[in-house]
C-alpha cells in the first residue's frame, strides 16, 4: 500500500512539473508576444525558471547552450564586421549606387532586395544576409522617404525562403543534413524548384499589394539621381580592409562543406583580425553588439530545451504516426504542417532537432522514398518561421537591426503579413510534395 501512494506521488509530481513548465513556457511567450517587457528579460527569467524548477539542470541548460553557441558567436562576429563596414560610408554607397541603377523607382528597388536576399542567403546564411542588406535598405528607403518596414519584412521573409533552398542558407538544413545524412547537392535538387516557385508568386502578390504605396516623386527621384556617391565613401583604406575580410569569410562559408572549419570559428577570427588590422579599439566595437539579441537566444535556447525535455515533441511524434498509419505522403504532409507551426513557436533550430529525432525514430517504419519527410521537415521548420518574430535568429536579427535605427516593428505587425507568406509557401510545399514524390 506504501508503495501505491509512493507511485501515486510520483505520478502527481511529475504532472505538477509539466504544468509548471509548460504555464512557464506560455507565460514567457505571452509577455515576448504583448511586448509589455524587455524580451531578454523575459527569455532569461523563462529559462531560469525551467532550471529553478529541476526541469533541466544547470549542466544539460549550459550544454545547451555549448549546442547553439556556434550561432552566437556567428551572429557577434558578423556583427563586428558589419559594424566596422558600415562606418567606412559603403552600404551608403551600394545603396545610392542601387536606386540610380533603377532611376529612383521604389518597386524595382524592392523586387532587385527580394531577389538579391534571396539569392544570398542561399550562398551564404540568412543571418549574415539580413545583417548586411537591412542597413542598406533603411538609408535608401529614408532618402526616398518611404517607410522602411514593408522593404525590411520582405527581405526577412526572402532570406528565410532562399535559405532553405541549400544546406548551408538556413540553420535547421545543417541538422537535417547532419541527422538524415543528406549530401549538399540533394538539398538543391530537391529544394530548389519549390522555393525558386514561391519567390516568384510572393514578388508577384507584393507587387500588387504594394504597388500604390511605393510611389516616389519625381523631385526625389531626381534628387537620388544627383547624388555624388564618391562623397558617401569615408574611409576607403578600411573600406578595403573591411571588405578583403568580410570576402575572406564569406569563402570559408562557401569552403565549410570541405574544409570543416566552423562557421563560428571563421567569424569570429575574421572579426578580429579587423579588428586588429584597422586599429579600432575593441572596447568601443564590443559596446556595439546586440548583446541583448545574445541573451533573448540564449534564455530561449534554455526554455525550449525545457519543453524538449518534458517529452511533449516525443508525444507528438507517437500522434502522428498513430494518425498516418504508414501512409508516407500523408506522414510528409502532417510532418510539413507540424513543423510550420511549432517552428514559429520554438524557433525553427529547437523545433527541427526535436522533430528530427521523432523523424528518426519513425523512419524504420516506412519504405520507400523516405527522404520526403527531411524536405518536408526543412519546408515546414525554414518557411514556418516566417510567421513571428522569434521564429528564426534572421528575424530577431532584422527587427533588432532596424530598432537600432528607429524603425519599430511589433511582434503584431510581423505576425500579420507572416502569416499570410506562411499560408501561401505552406500550400504550395503541400502540393510539390505531392506532385513530386
Amino acid at each position: 500500500m506504501e508503495s501505491f501512494y509512493l507511485l501515486g506521488g510520483l505520478i502527481m509530481k511529475e504532472n505538477l512539473i509539466l504544468f509548471a513548465g509548460i504555464f512557464i513556457f506560455l507565460c514567457t511567450f505571452y509577455f515576448i508576444i504583448s511586448e509589455k517587457y524587455q524580451k531578454p528579460t523575459v527569455s532569461v527569467i523563462g529559462g531560469g525558471l525551467m532550471i529553478l524548477l529541476g526541469i533541466l539542470d544547470e549542466e544539460k541548460a549550459l550544454e545547451t547552450i555549448g549546442y547553439n553557441l556556434e550561432i552566437l558567436c556567428l551572429l557577434i562576429g558578423m556583427m563586428i564586421i558589419v559594424e566596422i563596414m558600415s562606418e567606412t560610408g559603403l552600404f551608403q554607397w551600394v545603396a545610392i549606387k542601387t536606386a540610380q541603377s533603377v532611376k529612383g523607382n521604389a518597386m524595382k528597388i524592392l523586387m532587385l532586395f527580394s531577389l538579391v536576399t534571396a539569392f544570398c542567403s542561399a550562398m551564404l546564411d540568412n543571418v549574415t544576409t539580413i545583417l548586411l542588406m537591412v542597413p542598406i535598405t533603411i538609408f535608401l528607403v529614408k532618402k526616398l522617404k518611404l517607410d522602411p518596414k514593408p522593404f525590411i519584412l520582405i527581405e526577412i521573409f526572402m532570406s528565410n525562403i532562399g535559405g532553405t533552398a541549400t544546406m548551408i542558407g538556413d540553420p535547421p538544413n545543417l541538422i537535417i543534413a547532419s541527422l538524415g545524412d543528406i549530401g549538399f547537392n540533394e538539398f538543391i535538387l530537391n529544394l530548389m524548384p519549390v522555393i525558386v516557385l514561391n519567390i516568384i508568386i510572393i514578388l508577384f502578390v507584393t507587387k500588387i499589394f504594394l504597388k500604390k504605396k511605393l510611389k516616389v516623386s519625381r523631385e526625389l527621384k531626381n534628387s537620388i539621381m544627383e547624388l555624388d556617391v564618391s562623397r558617401t565613401i569615408k574611409d576607403k583604406k578600411l573600406m578595403v580592409q573591411s571588405l578583403v575580410i568580410f570576402l575572406i569569410v564569406i569563402f570559408g562559408f562557401l569552403t565549410n562543406i570541405f574544409t570543416h572549419i566552423g562557421l563560428a570559428v571563421i567569424a569570429i577570427l575574421g572579426s578580429f583580425v579587423l579588428i586588429l588590422i584597422s586599429k579600432k579599439k575593441l572596447e568601443e566595437i564590443l559596446v556595439k553588439v546586440e548583446w541583448e539579441m545574445i541573451f533573448f537566444f540564449g534564455g530561449l535556447f534554455i526554455l525550449v530545451q525545457g519543453i524538449e525535455e518534458l517529452g511533449i515533441v516525443e508525444k507528438l511524434g507517437e500522434k502522428i504516426i498513430l494518425l498516418t498509419q504508414g501512409n508516407l505522403k500523408l506522414t510528409s504532409s502532417l510532418v510539413l504542417i507540424v513543423s510550420t507551426f511549432i517552428s514559429p513557436i520554438l524557433g525553427a533550430i529547437p523545433s527541427t532537432l526535436s522533430l528530427g529525432k521523432v523523424i528518426l525514430e519513425i523512419l524504420p517504419t516506412y519504405v520507400g522514398e523516405t527522404r520526403i519527410l527531411w524536405w518536408a521537415l526543412s519546408l515546414g521548420a525554414c518557411l514556418g518561421g516566417n510567421m513571428t518574430i522569434i521564429g528564426t535568429a534572421a528575424n530577431m536579427v532584422g527587427v533588432l537591426v532596424a530598432q537600432k535605427v528607429g524603425v519599430e516593428i511589433s511582434f503584431k505587425e510581423f505576425f500579420k503579413y507572416g502569416i499570410m507568406v506562411v499560408l501561401q509557401t505552406t500550400i504550395v510545399s503541400l502540393i510539390y510534395l505531392y506532385i513530386r514524390y
